[in-house]
């Protein structure tokens, strides 16, 4: 099982990577389409690596959550056993 903080690491290095940032660039409750500029189909790309990484089915109807770097961390802690 992952503790928190390592989680949030990994989903915040998932996130910079498909924005083209650095991770520690990324404000956690900053709106990654309006204030990072993320579009759908990034936040799309978001879901399948966070799948991999920890081996959870996120399902599609909880893209609408993953607004913000800690909106995305709290959906993965979820589905992480």
């Amino acid at each position: 099982m992952m503790d928190a903080t390592t989680i949030a690491q990994e989903v915040r290095s998932l996130i910079a990577d498909i924005l083209e940032m650095e991770p520690s660039q990324i404000d956690p409750d900053a709106h990654l389409v309006e204030d990072l500029g993320m579009d759908s189909m990034m936040a799309l790309e978001i879901l399948a690596p966070m799948d991999k990484k920890f081996k959870i089915k996120i399902p599609e109807e909880d893209l609408p959550k993953i607004t913000t770097l800690s909106g995305a961390v709290e959906l993965a802690k979820k589905y992480v056993k």
